[in-house]
């Protein structure tokens, strides 16, 4: 088997998990031809990854039908011996329908599986990694085993971060997440900062969108030591960063899966969702906090809310950040 198609079109965290699977085939098939379907937006996760033949990007912000159509006919310039899709919406399935291949292999929950040649049970909640829920889509084509996930950042995000001038005694915090229920409250970041010594550099990360609550953290210390960054890396230079850094602390979000693709250093909160789902850190060296308390409410949900449901916030407020 020389040419997969892999599609993913979730979320950042997701393509960087996919990532593993990627790993797993080339360790397995050398000469296998990869490419990839992503949503537009986290192309650039993949623009240095050298096992990657070509990425489709699928504009999902707008005319996202139309361009699903367009997407789907440069896919069908292609033959695929193995399509797999690690999704389970209506909208990769139609994507794995229309490719040309006679594997099709996906998730059963997928409402289009029934036209798939071989399904896959995906079950959340049992302590089963996401990667490892991936895996089972190619554990029988091959003799293979499970690598980690893995991002390649070139010279030009190298030098992004070298151009900040930070040293090497440096950690990083992303505080931000895109669901509110998952982000570490303002506070108890302002609290984790004040443990660390005067002469330690202090890397806040974030999109641009982040600034102003980055801004409001960092404007809460006493000192010049806490830098934000919101805005001002891209994502695999981020990665580059959270690499050389003593640690990094982050939500369950996006920058926890930047570090595990790194091997890096990771300390990750856990407020509404809990690591059972199976999406936590998978670095050699990783620490998760949460709440010990047993919460009748929690987990309120698998990406969480932009409000906590029961209007206290307990899993957020009562996690006690320890450097």
């Amino acid at each position: 088997m020389k040419s997969f198609l892999v599609i993913q079109t979730a979320f950042i965290g997701d393509v960087i998990l996919a990532t593993s699977l990627i790993e797993t085939i080339c360790k397995a098939n050398p000469d296998a031809k990869i490419d990839f379907v992503l949503r537009k937006g986290n192309e650039a996760l993949l623009d240095s990854n050298p096992h990657i033949n070509k990425v489709f990007i699928w504009n999902k912000t707008e005319k996202k039908y139309r361009n699903l159509v367009r997407v789907i006919k440069e896919i069908r310039q292609e033959k695929y011996d193995v399509v797999l899709n690690l999704q389970r919406f209506a909208s990769t399935g139609f994507i794995t329908l229309r490719a040309k291949s006679n594997k099709k292999i996906g998730f059963r929950k997928n409402p289009l599986s029934f036209f798939f040649t071989k399904k896959i049970e995906h079950e959340i909640g049992n302590g089963k990694h996401e990667i490892e829920r991936n895996f089972e889509l190619i554990r029988s084509l091959f003799p293979c085993q499970l690598v980690k996930p893995k991002l390649y950042p070139n010279q030009s995000d190298i030098k992004q971060v070298e151009d900040l001038q930070i040293g090497t005694d440096y950690v990083v915090m992303a505080p931000s997440s895109v669901w509110f229920t998952k982000q570490l409250p303002g506070h108890k970041w302002v609290e984790l900062i004040s443990q660390f010594s005067n002469d330690k550099t202090i890397c806040l990360i974030g999109a641009k969108s982040d600034s102003n609550f980055l801004e409001s953290i960092k404007s809460q210390t006493s000192d010049k030591r806490v830098i934000n960054l919101a805005g001002r890396l891209n994502l695999l230079a981020s990665a580059h960063l959270i690499q050389g850094a003593k640690m990094t602390y982050a939500n369950d979000s996006a920058p926890m899966h930047l570090a595990s693709a790194m091997n890096a250093p990771i300390t990750v909160f856990f407020c509404s969702t809990v690591p059972e789902f199976g999406f936590g850190p998978l670095s050699d060296e990783s620490t998760i906090l949460e709440i010990t308390e047993k919460l009748s409410c929690r987990p309120c949900g698998l990406h969480g809310y932009q409000a906590c449901p029961e209007g206290h916030f307990d899993c957020g407020n009562k996690i006690v950040p320890i450097p």
